[in-house]
């Protein structure tokens, strides 16, 4: 079995975005935590994440299985190798990037976005794909739009909150609208606001979405780690579907 660490080049095992999920769950989103002993997740209608105190640990895999129960799934980091009584079911290379030089303003045509543009913000999203959101993913933090003629036709916000850390999330433009730099404007936005409280901003994206990068490292973040995202799944001999199974890929464009 193999921790982040065996794959994350650039920074030591002891930083705190090394295991953001456990870090944001035991921390500033610790009333959102469903947990058992070393391990914690989100609920399934807010986020699909899934973290254990440590990957080398077969106390954190036991407390894992409790949580999830018989045939249950997990979203997890790091993990390359399934431990005794798990399965991978699928994997992701994803790469983490933090903030080094980005001009954080807020936007004079953003709006506020809460959970009566849920509706409108899962239609962009499954129109764009940025990553998993789910009908609860509004709650962990602030999420701005831009909107057209009433239309919502971009969105940012905040995700996972180690403490000290904000990490930016869904990033997405409605395609009819793209090459008008909607998005970085709201990373700007939501950056300013994660500023604003004392936080550093970080974010997450797959490793072959170069375009993001490309677009992410022009305005000021830099790469800090590399890592894999996997499913896994139990392997008991009655296996339960998950809802949480649609939400393990890392973020596509965000």
């Amino acid at each position: 079995m193999s921790s982040t660490a065996s794959i994350e080049t650039t920074t030591s095992t002891s930083h705190i975005l090394d295991n953001p999920a456990w870090a944001a769950l035991t921390g500033p989103h610790a009333h959102f935590a469903e947990r058992v002993g070393r391990a914690a997740r989100y609920p399934a209608d807010v986020a699909g994440f899934h973290a254990i105190t440590d990957n080398d640990d077969p106390r954190a895999w036991a407390d894992l299985a409790a949580l999830v129960g018989p045939g249950g799934a997990a979203s997890v980091r790091g993990v390359d190798e399934a431990p005794d009584g798990w399965e991978i079911v699928r994997s992701g290379q994803g790469v983490q990037l933090v903030d080094t030089g980005l001009r954080a303003e807020p936007d004079p045509e953003a709006v506020l976005l809460g959970p009566a543009d849920v509706p409108e913000i899962l239609d962009l999203v499954a129109r764009t794909e940025p990553g998993p959101y789910l009908p609860r993913t509004v709650e962990l933090g602030t999420y701005l739009g831009i909107r057209h003629e009433g239309r919502l036709i971009a969105l940012a916000g905040e995700r996972l909150h180690p403490p000290g850390w904000t990490e930016i999330s869904a990033v997405c433009t409605d395609p009819d609208h793209r090459g008008r730099g909607l998005a970085t404007r709201l990373v700007r936005a939501v950056a300013a606001g994660i500023k604003e409280r004392g936080d550093h901003p970080f974010l997450h994206a797959a490793a072959n979405n170069t375009n993001a990068i490309r677009l992410y490292e022009s305005i000021g973040f830099t790469l800090r780690a590399r890592t894999l995202f996997s499913l896994i799944r139990r392997t008991d001999p009655t296996v339960a579907a998950d809802p949480r199974e649609s939400a393990a890929d890392p973020e596509e464009t965000a």
